[in-house]
């Protein structure tokens, strides 16, 4: 019994191409979920199955399966399907009507051209298993019908029956008062609890804020300006009478020297001085250098005659104290 059929039906359920070799190709293609509107049918997802009799080289695939199924070699697999398409042919051939079994049916046409009919009862969709294909009853139409009937039976009864209303006293219920009272006071004493927390708040964040403002005017005023260029010494020219004098910006007398490491330039003199002080008690000759042009006091670590001698001490300086330092030279 050849029962290749039954394989490639097998193969239909995992593959999308089954080549029957010197006959054709079985082609799947997914086609999704379906409802037709006239008769309120849903179709499931489903594997449409096609045939092309173009694709007739072996590819191995239906052959290994054979092989595999019946535990016989692969080429005892291929006599076996060639034997198979040899009596497809010979039937063909006769005029005869071929039913592969979950398959389809093949047959010839006027033309004597080979046709292929799929099998609809078979889903090759794994996904798919289990469901079926099912109409829905029209239910719409039942709903109105009988909204119409209750309606003309509520109308039919208030014809018959009237309705009347009978007014009714209210008994007075005091503790609702009270209840009303007791909500009013709870809300008037929410709000001036509320009003507190509130001010509470205002409160806080405005110390808050002072104390912030006070911590960033500390930092500016011992803020260190860092300038990789240092700006050139003014000149200022006045003219009085004939004479032309020549004003310099103003300069501690302790400095000596035209090349000045600077540590620092405060916008209060009383911060520069405590600058210095505190560089003097870590063994620097530290001394105030003037104040420049935007106003702030200038306070260097030291000072020196020789740009070689500078340019070490700056280093060292930018080494073991203040990566910040930086040299003036005021000539």
């Amino acid at each position: 019994m050849n029962n290749t059929a039954n394989y490639i039906s097998e193969l239909l359920y995992r593959y999308e191409c089954i080549i029957l070799p010197g006959f054709g190709a079985f082609l799947t293609r997914r086609q999704p979920a379906t409802i037709q509107d006239g008769t309120n049918t849903f179709y499931p997802p489903q594997k449409l199955i096609s045939f092309n009799s173009q694709l007739k080289n072996n590819d191995g695939l239906l052959a290994n399966y054979i092989a595999s199924a019946e535990n016989i070699s692969y080429t005892d697999a291929v006599a076996k399907i060639q034997r198979y398409v040899l009596s497809l042919n010979e039937k063909m051939a006769n005029g005869q009507r071929i039913e592969l079994e979950k398959i389809g049916s093949f047959y010839t046409s006027v033309e004597n051209t080979l046709q292929f009919e799929p099998l609809q009862e078979v889903n090759y969709l794994t996904e798919a298993f289990g469901l079926h294909s099912f109409a829905s009853p029209v239910i719409k139409r039942n709903i109105e019908i009988k909204r119409e009937v209750y309606k003309e039976n509520v109308e039919a009864i208030e014809e018959v029956i009237p309705l009347t209303f009978t007014p009714e006293k209210r008994s007075e219920r005091p503790y609702l008062q009270y209840a009303a009272v007791a909500a009013i006071l709870l809300g008037v004493g929410g709000f001036f609890g509320l009003k507190q927390v509130s001010d509470t708040n205002v409160s806080y964040n405005n110390k808050e804020w002072q104390k912030a403002n006070q911590e960033i005017e500390n930092r500016i005023q011992e803020a260190t300006f860092e300038i990789s260029n240092p700006l050139p010494a003014i000149n200022l020219n006045i003219i009085k009478g004939k004479e032309n004098i020549t004003t310099t910006p103003e300069v501690s007398n302790t400095v000596s020297g035209s090349f000045h490491i600077v540590a620092g330039a405060f916008r209060i003199a009383s911060n520069a001085d405590s600058k210095v002080q505190k560089l003097k008690a870590q063994g620097f000759n530290a001394h105030l250098i003037g104040v420049n042009r935007y106003g702030l006091h200038q306070v260097a670590y030291e000072s020196y005659e020789n740009r070689s001698e500078a340019v070490q001490a700056l280093a060292r300086i930018k080494r073991e104290q203040s990566p910040k330092a930086w040299l003036l030279i005021k000539k």
